[in-house]
C-alpha cells in the first residue's frame, strides 16, 4: 500500500458500515467463486471501497479472513446455544440442527474449508483460540445432545465425536462440490430448491442412522 493511500485513509472517515460491507463482499466472492481466498483488487472493485480499508479494519488480508470466520462461526455457536436451551425432545432438536447445518453451508459453502485453512496456517495461539471459541462449544453440544437422546431411549449409543464429523461432512461436502455437479451432473447451480431437497435427504438419512430401533 502506498503512503499516499495510507494518508488518505487516515484523513477521511470510513463510510458507515464499511467494515461489515467488506466482510459481506468477501463472503460473496468466495461463495460465488467456490474458493477460500480473495484478491484485494476484486474486493475493492466489488465493494466499491478502497482496499486500504482492509488494513485499517483488519491489519491485512489474513486478518480479514479471520474476521470473516469469526463473524460466521459466532452466529453458528449462538444458534446452537439457543437451540440447546429450548425445551424440546432430543430427536426434534437434532432434526432442526441438521436442517440448520445444511442451510449454513448453502449460505457459506466456504466455511468449513476456511476454518481448516486458518487452523492449519495460524500459529498455535490463534489455532487454539479458534478451537476453543468454536469447535469445543460445538463438540460439547453434540455430547449433550446424544447423551439426552440415549437417556430417553430415542438414540442409539453412538460416539458423539464421530457423529459430529458425520453431520458436518454430509452437510458441507455437497455444497463444496460444485465441480462434481458441473462435470458429472451438468449443473453447478445451487438453487434453493436443491438446498431444500438436500436438507430433507440429510435429515432422513442421518436420523435413520441414530434413532433407536
Amino acid at each position: 500500500m502506498s503512503q499516499a493511500i495510507e494518508q488518505a485513509t487516515a484523513a477521511t472517515e470510513p463510510p458507515a458500515g464499511a467494515r461489515e460491507h467488506l466482510l459481506e463482499t468477501a463472503s460473496t466472492i468466495m461463495r460465488e467463486g467456490d474458493i477460500v481466498d480473495i484478491s484485494l483488487s476484486e474486493l475493492s472493485l466489488r465493494s466499491g471501497l478502497n482496499s486500504a480499508l482492509v488494513k485499517y479494519y483488519f491489519g491485512n488480508k489474513a486478518g480479514l479472513m479471520k474476521a470473516l470466520l469469526d463473524r460466521d462461526m459466532d452466529g453458528i455457536v449462538h444458534e446452537v446455544d439457543a437451540l440447546m436451551a429450548k425445551d424440546m425432545a432430543p430427536d426434534v432438536r437434532l432434526s432442526r440442527h441438521i436442517g440448520a447445518v445444511v442451510d449454513t453451508y448453502y449460505k457459506t459453502p466456504y466455511l468449513n474449508r476456511l476454518l481448516m485453512r486458518l487452523v492449519r496456517e495460524s500459529d498455535d495461539e490463534e489455532a487454539h483460540r479458534i478451537a476453543d471459541s468454536y469447535l469445543t462449544p460445538l463438540s460439547r453440544a453434540y455430547d449433550r445432545l446424544i447423551e439426552d437422546g440415549v437417556k430417553q431411549g430415542l438414540f442409539r449409543n453412538v460416539d458423539p465425536q464421530l457423529f459430529y464429523f458425520t453431520v458436518t461432512g454430509a452437510c458441507d461436502r455437497f455444497f463444496a462440490s460444485r465441480l462434481v455437479l458441473k462435470h458429472c451432473y451438468d449443473t453447478e447451480l445451487l438453487t434453493e430448491a436443491l438446498r431444500d431437497r438436500y436438507r430433507e435427504h440429510c435429515i432422513d438419512f442421518i436420523m435413520a442412522g441414530i434413532l433407536a430401533r
